[in-house]
C-alpha cells in the first residue's frame, strides 16, 4: 500500500492537458504525470470549437488509472483549465452545444457596441479587466447579438473548470479566480457586476455562486465514480484559472517583492497585491486585475507568449516540416541576434494560420528586413518575447514601487532555456525558472490548503520550494539588449 497522500490536479492548457498525481510524503511533492492527451480548436460549420465532452471523456480515463494506481491513498481532486470559455446547461444539466474557443472570431464586431452602452474607462474601473475580444463579457455579447439559442436557453454558465468539477459531482458554482478573468465582476464587491451585464441585455440568472479556491465541490458521484471505480473521492476548487494555480505555484520567499511571469501559451507577467489597481494609467499600460487563491490581486499584463513560435510549428507542420520545441529552439541559439525587432503583441500575431508570414510582415511594415531563414524567425520571436518582458517589468515596478530584482518564471516555457537567458540579459534582473510544473504544483498545495495539510499559502511555497530545486540565469550581454529596447522603442512610436 502507498504511504504517500495522492492529491491528483487535472490541468487543462491550450494544446494539451493532463492529469498529474501531487506525491506528498511528509516533508516534499513529487509530481507524475498519469495521463496526458491532446487539445486544440475544433473548425466546425465556420465557428472554432473546444471538444469538451472529449476532454473530460480523456479526464475521466486519467483518474481510473490513478485509482488503479494509487487506490485508497487518493485525497482529493481540483481542476484547472485556460481562462474565459465556458459552456450553458439547460435546467435539467444539458449542455447546450460545443463551447466555443477564445479565438473565435465571433466576438470581433462587439468593441464598438460595448464602448457605445458604457466608456472603456467606466468598464475598466469597474471590472478592473482589460477590455480584449477574447474575454467571456465579448463572447456573451456575440451570442446575444446573434440571437443564439444557448444564450437565451441557459440555466446555468460554467467556466471550463466548474463544467468538470459538474460532470464529477453535479454540483453547480463558478469559481472567483476563473470568474474574474471574465470581465463581469465588480472589483469592489467581489460579486458579479449584475448592473454593467443588466446594461448590456446579458441575463444574469443564469450565473452561479461564486466559490474561492479550497471549496469543497462535493464527492465524485454517478456515472463517474462508475468510470472511475473510486471510494469517496471529494473534490475542491482550486485556482481554477490555470495562471492563478501557476502563481500559487511560485517558490517564492514571504516579503512579496518578486515578479513573476507564468511561461506557456500565453505569458502572464505580473506581481501580487492587497488591492486592485484600476486606474487609467494601468488600463492604458495593459494591466488586468485577477483574483489569486487568497482573496488578494494578480496584478498582471498578458502577453503573447509562446503562441507565436506554436503557429509558425503549426504552419510548418502543415506543409510537412515536423520540428519539435527543442530543435526549434537550437534553430533560434544558432541564428544571427537581432536580425529584425518584433512587437509580440501586434494584434495580427493573435489570430490563427500563416505565422512566419505575419511575422516578415509586420517586420517589412517597420522599416526592417524580413527574417531570412526558419532560425531567424524563431529567434526574433524569442527575443521580441524577451524585450516585451523588459518593458512590462518596468511598468510594474513604476506602479507598485517594488524593486522585483528576481523574476520567478513558472510554466512549460521555463524549459527554453534560451529564453530564459535572454530574459536575465533583457531584463537586467536574475531569473528563477521552475517549477515547470508550477500550474500543476499550484492546484496540488491548494487542495492541500483545503484539506488541512499546509496551513498557509507562505507555508505552501516553502513547501514547493524545498521540493523542487530551481535554475538560475544571472544578466550577461545587457549592453546588447539596451541598444535593441531603445529600437524597438523606436519601431513603436513611429507605429503610433
Amino acid at each position: 500500500m502507498n504511504s504517500k497522500k495522492i492529491y491528483l490536479a487535472v490541468d487543462l492548457g491550450a494544446e494539451s492537458g493532463r492529469v498529474l498525481a501531487g506525491e506528498y510524503d511528509g516533508s516534499s511533492i513529487a509530481l507524475k504525470v498519469v495521463h496526458s492527451f491532446p487539445n486544440g480548436p475544433v473548425h466546425l460549420n465556420g465557428s472554432i470549437h473546444w471538444n469538451t465532452v472529449g476532454l473530460f471523456q480523456q479526464i475521466l480515463d486519467g483518474l481510473a488509472k490513478a485509482q488503479a494506481e494509487y487506490g485508497a491513498s487518493l485525497q482529493s481532486v481540483g481542476v484547472d483549465s485556460w481562462g474565459l470559455d465556458y459552456g450553458h446547461l439547460d435546467p435539467a444539466g444539458n449542455l447546450l452545444g460545443m463551447p466555443y474557443h477564445y479565438r473565435d472570431s465571433r466576438t470581433e464586431p462587439m468593441f464598438e457596441k460595448l464602448f457605445s452602452k458604457i466608456s472603456r474607462e467606466e468598464c475598466y474601473a469597474r471590472t478592473g479587466i482589460q477590455p480584449l475580444l477574447i474575454n467571456t463579457l465579448f463572447q456573451l455579447m456575440a451570442e446575444k447579438e446573434a440571437g443564439q439559442s444557448c444564450l437565451r436557453e441557459s440555466d446555468q454558465l460554467l467556466f471550463t473548470p466548474d463544467l468538470i468539477n459538474f460532470w464529477l459531482t453535479g454540483e453547480k458554482g463558478n469559481e472567483i479566480t476563473m470568474a474574474s478573468t471574465s470581465q463581469m465582476l465588480d472589483q469592489k464587491t467581489r460579486n458579479w457586476d449584475s448592473g454593467l451585464l443588466e446594461q448590456l441585455g446579458i441575463p444574469t440568472q443564469m450565473l452561479g455562486d461564486l466559490w474561492e479556491p479550497g471549496h469543497h465541490v462535493g464527492q465524485v458521484t454517478g456515472a463517474s465514480r462508475d468510470k472511475i471505480r473510486c471510494g469517496d473521492l471529494p473534490v475542491y476548487t482550486v485556482g481554477s484559472h490555470d495562471t492563478a494555480s501557476a502563481v500559487a505555484g511560485v517558490p517564492a520567499g514571504s516579503e512579496g517583492d518578486f515578479a513573476y511571469l507564468s511561461s506557456g501559451t500565453w505569458s502572464l507577467m505580473g506581481v501580487e497585491l492587497d488591492q486592485p489597481l484600476c486606474d487609467p494609467e494601468s488600463d492604458k499600460l495593459g494591466f488586468t486585475n485577477e483574483f489569486g487563491v487568497s482573496q488578494d490581486i494578480r496584478y498582471l499584463k498578458n502577453i503573447s507568449g509562446l503562441w507565436i513560435v506554436q503557429e509558425c510549428r503549426r504552419h510548418w507542420q502543415s506543409a510537412g516540416e515536423d520540428f519539435d520545441y527543442g530543435q526549434l529552439t537550437s534553430m533560434a541559439r544558432e541564428a544571427r541576434p537581432f536580425s529584425a525587432i518584433l512587437d509580440v503583441d501586434d494584434p495580427v500575431f493573435s489570430t490563427i494560420g500563416k505565422m512566419p508570414e505575419k511575422i516578415a510582415d509586420r517586420c517589412l511594415a517597420s522599416g526592417q528586413s524580413a527574417p531570412q531563414s526558419k532560425n531567424e524567425i524563431i529567434r526574433t520571436a524569442l527575443e521580441g518575447l524577451a524585450l516585451k518582458y523588459r518593458e512590462v517589468l518596468g511598468n510594474l515596478r513604476m506602479k507598485t514601487g517594488k524593486s522585483l530584482a528576481q523574476l520567478h518564471i513558472v510554466g512549460g516555457g521555463t524549459q527554453n532555456e534560451l529564453l530564459n537567458q535572454m530574459t536575465a540579459d533583457s531584463t537586467g534582473c536574475e531569473v528563477i525558472a521552475g517549477p515547470i510544473e508550477a500550474t500543476g504544483v499550484g492546484n496540488v498545495v491548494v487542495q492541500m490548503m483545503a484539506a488541512g495539510e499546509v496551513s498557509s499559502l507562505a507555508d505552501a511555497r516553502q513547501l514547493i520550494a524545498d521540493s523542487f530545486e530551481p535554475k538560475r540565469y544571472e544578466p550577461r550581454q545587457t549592453s546588447h539588449w539596451e541598444e535593441a529596447y531603445g529600437k524597438m522603442l523606436e519601431i513603436g512610436k513611429k507605429g503610433t
